[in-house]
């Protein structure tokens, strides 16, 4: 099957229950009678039907043989780091959603393990960062907010050189778009939060792999932890995903759109977007991307004007989170990377005059006039 059919089909198959329901039923039971089952469930912090449903679509999006269900991307995140130990090093690449900074330097940090943050586009950098104690290198591409866009391929040969597991965060891109596994890559984690549940109404995480013997380990931690989804959340994430790839359609159309509209722009300083021939990862998503995503940032020449493009848009919501129906706009240095310390902060790129953009699905000309009316010098 194709995504889209995937996108639809699998985790809803008709021979869940007797009925024959179209969509996977929400089982909202806690523990299960042994004696009468087809498959195995115990407890629904170990297995869930609804869950295994919803895990058993991942995997097939992701072209893997196994994934795993979170309450949320963080919870994703924190479980994959107990494959780790006191004193392994981890190669982190430098531009990453700040949650992700945060726990490896605010919490895992304190627990004995290192973290390295280097530019990934540097291969020579990142070959050099690694030590005899680095057990991962963690991606992402797009990365967030400044959409560095990283050759996965090759990353993941000198990580599979090195001994060491590759892990890529897919958020922006989604498996509509992108499929790091076969590229190579190791492990892919989410926040279904974003384009697969789609709509701002759930949270949610997931873990995607082929390598069986990183799966037995997560699963385990996955149950130890116990930090899963509920099962209306898995519901909502399966029916969000149905409609993913003409969602993705629409919020790569609109992102184009608007970065262009935006590169022409006398109040911007820089667009950065993918899909831009400038961009400087352009020819390389063309590679390894369908299409250049929903997300996009932009710099203005004022950073002083940030906050007051965010007081005047009306169309576009002024909040946290992407890869929903509605369009929103952050501030980076304030919100979504403000736990990351201003001088790295700058240095890496993340300025007070960037905004990020996630684009949704409504009209694309709403969506530029909104832009154009809250850059109007006033």
């Amino acid at each position: 099957m194709r995504f889209a059919t995937k996108a639809v089909h699998v985790g809803s198959e008709t021979d869940q229950d007797a009925a024959g329901s179209v969509n996977a039923p929400i089982s909202y039971s806690v523990t299960f009678d042994q004696n009468r089952q087809k498959e195995k469930f115990e407890y629904s912090r170990t297995a869930n039907p609804t869950r295994l449903a919803l895990e058993r679509n991942l995997a097939a999006l992701e072209e893997g043989r196994h994934a795993l269900a979170f309450a949320s991307g963080l919870a994703a995140e924190t479980t994959l780091m107990t494959v780790l130990k006191a004193g392994d090093h981890v190669v982190c690449m430098d531009d990453v959603y700040g949650g992700t900074y945060r726990l490896f330097t605010q919490v895992f940090a304190d627990y004995g393990m290192k973290f390295s943050f280097v530019d990934a586009r540097d291969l020579v950098a990142v070959k050099k960062a690694i030590t005899p104690s680095t057990k991962m290198l963690w991606l992402e591409s797009p990365s967030n907010p400044l959409m560095k866009i990283v050759d996965l391929k090759a990353l993941a040969e000198l990580a599979n050189s090195a001994g060491i597991l590759s892990v890529v965060d897919n958020t922006f891109a989604s498996p509509a778009l992108q499929n790091p596994l076969k590229l190579g890559i190791d492990i892919v984690v989410h926040s279904t939060t974003k384009y697969l549940g789609g709509h701002s109404d759930i949270l949610g995480g997931a873990i995607v792999t082929s390598r069986d013997e990183v799966h037995e380990r997560l699963r385990f931690s996955q149950n130890a932890l116990g930090g899963v989804p509920s099962p209306m959340d898995c519901f909502l994430t399966l029916r969000g995903i149905k409609t993913l790839a003409v969602r993705m359609e629409r919020h790569c159309l609109n992102a184009k759109r608007i970065a262009e509209f935006l590169n022409s722009h006398p109040a911007v300083k820089t667009v950065l977007y993918p899909g831009l021939p400038g961009h400087p990862g352009h020819e390389l998503a063309k590679r390894q991307m369908r299409d250049f995503g929903g997300m996009l940032s932009f710099e203005l020449k004022d950073p002083a004007m940030a906050v007051k493009v965010l007081e005047r848009v009306k169309v576009i919501i002024r909040g946290e989170s992407l890869g929903a129906v509605e369009s929103l706009i952050e501030h980076p240095a304030s919100m979504t990377h403000a736990s990351i310390p201003k001088p790295q902060r700058e240095a890496g790129g993340v300025t007070d005059g960037l905004l990020r953009i996630s684009a949704g699905i409504e009209d694309g000309e709403d969506l530029i006039v909104d832009l154009r009316e809250a850059l109007v010098s006033r």
